[in-house]
């Protein structure tokens, strides 16, 4: 019987594994994950013309224009890919959302990538055997969770200047570890560089949700941390249990430390460990005694350290200039309103579920190079929400129509969407194909994007293609769905979290405040539920009892 705590889907041993890797550069030859993948189908050696090296020697694809071009404030990119991801034959979303990034400037920004639980071990393991259990450990309770966190903390801790603009993205448990690591930042502060010995104390408080410990974390980040905003957080489906062990760290539910958060989650997932941490307005994190914006030093944009106790002077001081000068820009304007604000900011949050399940929603369940699949349309949805929160992303422009996008509609303006394009009788519903990825050797792939037409057009043919339901490919996993598992959620009458023990038995995910709140549901929903030539009429797996709001 396959192991049912593997990743979201069942693979063959991954080829490469790609870590906790920094990326200030691309070179073609130098690319580590290039070197040493087997390419069987690459012609064998042959005699090589003038004419032919400089046409081998111009670049695939032109990737020297960047959106945007250049931008006031560095960006610094963390991403955590899911459970057992990393690079290899069938990338997830974090992969696809890494390799649009621009890598080859420091001075306007900086990426990291981390593969996810479960794909790597540390490197102190004596002998292979040892390394491999580790691995299958860290996949099945996530033992390695301290780990993920504080390496994504001490690149943070390495590399941040005043004005940097952090954002972090995540798929699955690794979404649930930039959720964890945005807490961390929240509730002990930023160390200053080169203080690694002090990372693993400032974790240890950051986990302590204890009188103890919150004490401590609140004169520890006043003593030695700066206090820094999180810019943006995407995730996609974060899962509540990373592996076995529930696991509830502080301010992974909500976060006001955040200034955007974006949620893309899957109607159709319904395993039992597999429920959604959706974001709340915590009863308890909200109430204790962190670290107010106010109440320490910040750092400004310009790198200035401002004292509290003249913060609110230079407050109406700004606010009267600002007043007096019309012409200063947008950004300029939100950097004085969150650098003198004395309110906590209130987090813009948006969270849409999307059809398909775990991986049809953060990638990972085709193969690369496949022209349509369900996972497109949460990556489009989550590129337009970072052009919308100008957040200062940088992005290779030609690779924008590899996903399905026009660039030209998110930059420089973010334009409205056209009206969505329904099935034509004329349109053939897609089967699902099943491919083993040690017959397809072709690691990388691009997508031929030569008969792009528009986003619509993709939309249409995205919301169409299969769903790759876990608990039909993978029979294993009926072994946690028939053992009683614990579900914690937060009750919709009074906002309080409560423990129920029950038998899943593949029941859809509840969603909770629909009545209060509204569900939003992604209107690539709806082309595939009035859409003619499924087996059965599809509708989504999650309870679903009020009108949703359908969105963009």
């Amino acid at each position: 019987m396959e192991n049912p705590f593997d990743t979201a889907k069942t693979r063959p041993s991954n080829i490469s594994t790609l870590a906790a890797t920094e990326y200030t550069d691309f070179p073609e030859s130098s690319s580590p994950v290039r070197e040493g993948l087997p390419f069987s189908n690459s012609p064998p050696p042959t005699s090589t013309s003038d004419s032919d090296i400089k046409r081998l020697a111009q670049p695939k694809h032109r990737f020297d224009e960047v959106i945007p071009p250049t931008h006031s404030n560095r960006t610094i990119v963390l991403c955590f890919d899911g459970t057992g991801d990393q690079f290899d034959g069938d990338n997830s979303n974090i992969v696809q959302l890494f390799s649009m990034l621009r890598k080859d400037d420091r001075s306007q920004q900086m990426v990291y990538y981390q593969a996810g639980i479960g794909t790597y071990h540390i490197p102190q393991m004596a002998t292979p055997a040892m390394a491999a259990f580790d691995k299958t450990l860290d996949m099945m309770i996530g033992n390695h969770l301290n780990g993920h966190v504080m390496q994504g903390y001490e690149f943070l801790m390495q590399n941040y200047q005043a004005g940097d603009k952090i954002c972090i993205f995540g798929f699955s448990r690794g979404a649930y570890t930039a959720r964890a690591l945005a807490g961390m930042i929240h509730k002990v502060g930023l160390l200053p560089a080169s203080n690694t010995q002090q990372v693993p104390f400032a974790y240890n408080m950051y986990c302590r949700d204890d009188e103890v410990g919150w004490r401590q974390s609140v004169q520890f980040k006043k003593a030695f941390s700066m206090n820094v905003d999180i810019e943006f957080v995407g995730v996609w489906d974060t899962v509540s249990s990373v592996g076995m062990i529930p696991r509830r760290l502080p301010f992974t539910k909500t976060n006001d430390n955040i200034r955007h958060f974006r949620h893309a989650i899957a109607l159709d997932e319904h395993r039992a460990r597999f429920q959604p941490s959706l974001w709340s307005f915590a009863q308890d994190e909200k109430h204790h005694r962190h670290v107010k914006s106010h109440h320490m030093p910040r750092i400004s944009h310009n790198g200035s350290r401002i004292s509290a106790r003249y913060e609110k002077d230079r407050e109406a001081k700004e606010e009267k200039d600002l007043k007096l000068h019309d012409l200063v820009n947008h950004e300029r304007s939100l950097t004085l309103e969150r650098q003198f604000s004395e309110y906590e900011p209130v987090t813009d949050v948006q969270e849409v579920w999307f059809a398909g399940c775990h991986c049809d929603v953060g990638g990972g369940s085709v193969v690369n190079g496949t022209r349509n699949s369900l996972a497109r349309i949460p990556l489009r949805w989550m590129l337009r929400e970072i052009f919308k929160c100008n957040v200062g992303i940088m992005f290779h422009k030609e690779m924008f129509k590899q996903v399905g996008m026009n660039p030209d509609s998110v930059y420089p303006f973010v334009h409205e969407r056209a009206p969505p394009i329904y099935q034509s009788p004329s349109t053939p519903i897609p089967t699902p194909t099943v491919v083993k990825l040690e017959e397809d050797p072709t690691y990388i792939t691009y997508t031929d994007h030569g008969g792009f037409v528009n986003e619509e057009e993709e939309d249409m043919k995205d919301a169409l293609s299969p769903i790759y339901d876990q608990l039909e490919l993978g029979r294993g996993w009926w072994v946690l769905e028939m053992t009683p598992q614990p579900r914690r959620y937060q009750r919709d009458d009074d906002g309080k979290w409560v423990t129920k023990w029950s038998i899943n038995k593949g029941k859809g995910r509840h969603i909770p405040r629909q009545e209060e709140e509204r569900v939003k549901i992604h209107r690539s929903v709806r082309i595939r539920m009035e859409a003619e030539g499924f087996k059965e009429k599809y509708w989504p797996k999650a309870h679903l009892h009020c009108e949703p709001i359908w969105v963009d």
